[in-house]
């Protein structure tokens, strides 16, 4: 059986008062519902969620189960109160014999080095002056000036030798101890049978200088080296009065 009614916008239309044709819509029954069609394609996964907060803790399991890992180390406490001292142990058993003295060459390396040490102190200190180190070297003075051959006897005497500058840094050093005095002072060198070519002491050739321009120029008349105020060298008579400077 159908049922047949005037459509809602027929009666608004005719309420109105519009003219217009009127249609009949019949409703029937539902057919027979189709057969369902075939599954598509699995979609992307979608991404990750925000982590959500811990829950709370789960209520405790019955005794007797396996315990869990062990947590992390807390923080460390505060120091305990100092325990009383114990007795004193019995004496162990002896050890082996230790090297003779004079077979342990680490010892005898340091005590060498510490008398070296004791006795520069004890030279320079005997040479009762300033002084001043750079490097492995120590330069000294007593104030004094004297000829070059005072000089070389009273630092020989006292286990050193004339201050030889043999770097720049050294040439400085006893540069600052002839402005500290004001008053230029003898250096460990001499002139050779060669006019113009000196040497150390010892007889080595020189492997540094810091002539003033123009010098040497005493043509082998002025054997001995002085150092002026502004660390420059001079050839110059050996008797002149200079200041003694030592080095250890």
């Amino acid at each position: 059986m159908l049922l047949c009614s005037l459509t809602l916008t027929l009666i608004w239309l005719v309420v109105s008062g519009l003219e217009c044709d009127m249609k009949e819509v019949c409703l029937g029954s539902p057919g027979i519902p189709g057969t369902p069609g075939s599954h598509g394609l699995p979609g992307r996964d979608g991404r990750d969620g925000i982590k959500g907060d811990p829950g709370p803790p789960g209520p405790m399991g019955p005794p007797g189960g396996m315990p869990g890992l062990p947590g992390r180390d807390g923080m460390t406490g505060a120091p305990g109160l100092t325990g009383e001292r114990g007795e004193k142990g019995e004496p162990g058993e002896r050890g082996p014999p230790g090297l003779p003295t004079y077979l342990d060459e680490e010892l005898q390396s340091t005590l060498r080095e510490v008398s070296h040490q004791i006795l520069q102190s004890m030279r320079v200190l005997s040479f009762q002056g300033s002084m001043l180190a750079v490097g492995e070297k120590v330069f000294s003075t007593n104030g004094q000036s004297v000829n070059f051959d005072a000089i070389r006897e009273s630092c020989a005497r006292v286990g050193g030798r004339i201050a030889t500058p043999r770097s720049p840094e050294e040439n400085e050093a006893i540069a600052s101890i002839v402005r500290k005095h004001n008053t230029y002072a003898y250096l460990g060198l001499a002139e050779g049978p060669t006019a113009g070519d000196f040497h150390y002491l010892d007889g080595t050739p020189v492997n540094y200088t810091n002539w003033y321009p123009g010098e040497p120029g005493g043509q082998g008349k002025e054997k001995c080296v002085e150092m002026y105020t502004d660390g420059q060298w001079n050839d110059k008579n050996c008797l002149k009065y200079r200041l003694a400077i030592c080095e250890f």
